[in-house]
């Protein structure tokens, strides 16, 4: 995926290059533990002082900012994430980029089909709203409940439109009642761009990754934003406050469960605290419809 050049390097950027800078900007002199003397050009770490703190050559490290450097080692990679504070996810997603596949030529992928047995589990949850993403991020079934909770303005048959399936990404930035159905919206965007940063160093060859953040790019400054933040984040459990149409606020949990295959297709599972108003909320959207 083509990236601009920055203003901050000697030549030409990567994805590897883009999310270290993103970090070194995060980062002040003061927390990475570095003295800093005179007046600074960048808010953060300077490049030079990243690597000093990571114990490598500042020419190794724009080499390797530049992706002329493509077999760093593992103590270099753990030296890096030490001195930028990255957490887990930031990590995972660091050594994604400094050892990237071998590089094929860009191609869009075939549709994603349902795996049936996940499919299968996810009609079985009952009153359980339950989704099954592709690893982009396209609606590939989704059981009742989950349909009434999240897409009721949507049709119920749409997942089953290959070419024309709803994607939750799209849906989140550009359709208006999905965006009023989330009480912290801008808190969701951003967990939804941290989580396709992260899957985008897994498939930076697919062309429907490209034609996606394009499409989001082109018609949505908040996305094109969010995006440029290189904020990375695997997104597994946590809690979304809705104002739903029809049944009002619902405060539910949600588990996202990855596939065993690492196809990048998971479940999507919203619950409510038994006992709870958004509990009572969530058994009269399942019953009344």
């Amino acid at each position: 995926m083509a990236v601009p050049q920055s203003l901050d390097t000697d030549g030409p950027v990567t994805e590897l290059g883009e999310f270290l800078r993103s970090r070194r900007d995060r980062i002040t002199p003061d927390e990475a533990g570095v003295n800093s003397y005179g007046r600074r050009r960048v808010p953060g770490l300077r490049r030079e002082e990243l690597a000093q703190l990571a114990g490598v050559s500042v020419t190794y490290l724009t080499r390797l900012e530049q992706g002329q450097s493509q077999n760093a080692s593992d103590a270099i990679i753990d030296a890096l994430a030490r001195a930028l504070q990255l957490d887990d996810d930031e990590r995972a997603h660091l050594y994604a980029l400094a050892r990237p596949a071998p590089m094929k030529r860009p191609q869009a992928s075939k549709p994603e089909v349902a795996k049936p047995g996940a499919e299968q589990l996810l009609h079985s949850m009952g009153d359980v709203p339950a989704v099954l993403l592709g690893r982009f991020n396209d609606i590939l079934a989704w059981n009742r409940a989950g349909h009434l909770l999240l897409a009721g303005h949507l049709d119920y048959d749409a997942p089953s439109w290959v070419e024309d399936r709803p994607n939750q990404m799209k849906l989140l930035f550009l359709d208006e009642h999905t965006r009023d159905l989330y009480v912290d919206w801008a808190d969701e965007a951003a967990l939804a761009v941290a989580s396709l940063r992260y899957v985008a160093a897994q498939f930076a060859d697919d062309l429907r990754l490209a034609e996606l953040v394009g499409e989001l790019s082109m018609n949505s400054p908040e996305f094109a934003r969010l995006w440029a933040g290189h904020d990375v984040r695997l997104c597994t459990s946590g809690a979304k406050r809705f104002r739903h149409p029809e049944v009002g606020e619902l405060e539910l949990g949600y588990e996202v469960l990855h596939l065993p295959e690492g196809n990048g297709q998971r479940i999507l599972t919203h619950t409510a605290e038994p006992g709870s108003a958004s509990f009572a909320a969530l058994r009269l959207l399942t019953s009344a419809s």
